[in-house]
């Protein structure tokens, strides 16, 4: 039920962002994802995994120099965990590709710089939830092959709870995250180029008793080309 009101919802900002926005854009790009390990948000670079997204931004301008910008993105997250030689006996590699609609609300400063065209710079929180993704595990032992795949499994928890994680168990990942962003890029007439830094808040893993768990969160750097409409 939750899930399904939220999709409602995304899909009314998608619609309000086209229509009623004094500018839109539609969205792409590349991800660079991966889950801090430590308290103080600390990432093993090793783990990185390269993911996408895609979805449509508007433009409000709400002051000189300012727009609220907010959007709805379809956007890949998650990490990989590789040991050994591929080319060796022994090897491991476990790939968590988890996919989110995500709904950011950034600031965004503009300084123009030419005709048509200015810097941006800007932040806002987010809020998404799981819809979709793999997990894949693979690799070799003894020069044995194996290979395992299935999809992510999300809890159905209330995001306004907290800490009370309702429909959670061991294996299972939690359907809402929620962070901040900082962005910044160039935008000309017709093309924008940016980048974007998803600092996620929310714990990742769902009704484990480990208290490591607590420092896996969403770390999702992101190099988009946005269209304007």
């Amino acid at each position: 039920m939750k899930m399904r009101i939220f999709l409602s919802c995304a899909i009314g900002l998608l619609l309000t962002v086209t229509v009623s926005a004094q500018k839109a854009r539609l969205q792409a790009g590349v991800n660079l994802a991966n889950v801090s390990v430590t308290n103080d948000g600390r990432v093993d670079d090793a783990n990185m995994l390269t993911s996408f997204q895609v979805g449509i931004v508007g433009d409000f301008h709400i002051a000189p120099l300012v727009s609220f910008q907010p959007g709805i993105l379809y956007t890949g997250k998650g990490s990989k965990v590789v040991s050994g030689d591929p080319n060796g006996a022994n090897y491991f590699k476990q790939t968590s590709n988890p996919f989110y609609f995500e709904v950011p609300a950034n600031f965004v400063f503009k300084f123009p710089f030419a005709s048509e065209s200015h810097f941006f710079v800007g932040a806002g929180p987010y809020l998404g939830i799981g819809v979709s993704g793999k997990a894949t595990t693979e690799g070799k032992t003894f020069n044995i092959a194996f290979h395992n795949e299935q999809s992510i499994q999300f809890s159905n928890d209330d995001p306004t709870t907290f800490n009370q994680e309702e429909g959670t168990g061991l294996g299972v990942m939690r359907r809402f995250d929620y962070g901040v962003n900082g962005t910044a890029g160039i935008s000309g007439k017709s093309l924008v180029l940016g980048v974007n830094y998803g600092l996620g808040l929310a714990k990742l893993q769902s009704g484990t008793t480990n208290n490591e768990d607590n420092n896996n969160k969403h770390r999702v750097l992101s190099f988009f080309l946005g269209f304007n409409l």
